[in-house]
């Protein structure tokens, strides 16, 4: 059975943000819950894994997870919350002795490639517009609205009768964006804000709000929200869908029908 792994649920900056006082960010120094590194996760199938996204927080992830080394990774976009971690996982690739596998659609290779010439010595950059095959999972991905930000990529996986779609960075997505979330029994969503007051034309992320009108229209049975900056308290109760749950470091959730279970 297959475990999908929360390694970090926080927006381009983290929380706690290191020029910050507020609440969320005070209570992330002196307990915790609310500290959030850079948004990835890892799907575990008992005997190896995948991970989505490698950001600057990427060895700290590991080492909270007891890993000590990775072989394949998916990329959605080439910003730096999610591509910073690439030198110290190409650097544990050549003291390992393992080629890693880089799986991203093609147009963001070069971009990666650009900020970091020397990666492909030690990890194989692979593109997967067409789709792609680990684990048993189909893996299919897409261009997304990433508003001010420019675009991001969102993975749809599937496994025997189990669908899942990760989408940690979007904004205002049409019709045909969001035609493979259709139905799926999970769906991870990007909500930078519970509510982002600023005009949208200067945005890049969902916030809470927007979501819950666009999971009105993609109806998957489970939501969970992730990619959430300092202006997101898990300590207050937000009105959220009943399908809805907010990601913390750590979550683990199960990548299987639960024939016990309406979700």
């Amino acid at each position: 059975m297959d475990t999908l792994v929360f390694l970090g649920t926080g927006d381009a900056m983290g929380v706690p943000r290191v020029y910050c006082s507020c609440e969320t960010c005070t209570e992330a120094r002196e307990h915790g819950s609310n500290t959030r590194l850079r948004s990835s996760v890892l799907i575990d199938n008992g005997s190896d894994f995948l991970v989505i996204d490698c950001g600057p927080d990427w060895r700290r992830q590991m080492e909270a997870q007891g890993v000590r080394n990775m072989r394949r990774l998916l990329v959605t976009h080439a910003h730096f919350d999610h591509i910073g971690g690439l030198p110290e996982w190409a650097d544990a690739c050549r003291w390992t002795g393992i080629k890693g596998e880089l799986y991203t659609p093609a147009e963001v290779i070069p971009i990666i490639e650009r900020q970091y010439p020397w990666l492909r010595n030690h990890i194989e950059m692979i593109p997967c517009d067409e789709g792609i095959e680990l684990d048993g999972w189909k893996i299919d991905t897409w261009k997304v609205n990433h508003g001010k930000n420019g675009y991001s990529y969102a993975f749809r996986l599937e496994k025997e009768d189990y669908k899942w779609v990760y989408c940690p960075d979007s904004i205002s997505l049409g019709a045909e964006e969001t035609r493979l979330m259709h139905g799926a029994d999970l769906l991870v969503l990007g909500t930078s804000f519970y509510y982002e007051a600023a005009e949208l034309s200067t945005r890049s992320v969902y916030d809470m709000t927007e979501a819950a009108e666009l999971l009105q229209i993609v109806k998957p049975k489970k939501a969970v929200y992730t990619h959430m900056s300092h202006d997101v308290d898990l300590r207050k109760a937000y009105i959220l869908p009943e399908n809805v749950t907010l990601a913390q470091s750590g979550t683990r959730i199960p990548l299987y029908k639960n024939p016990f279970s309406s979700l």
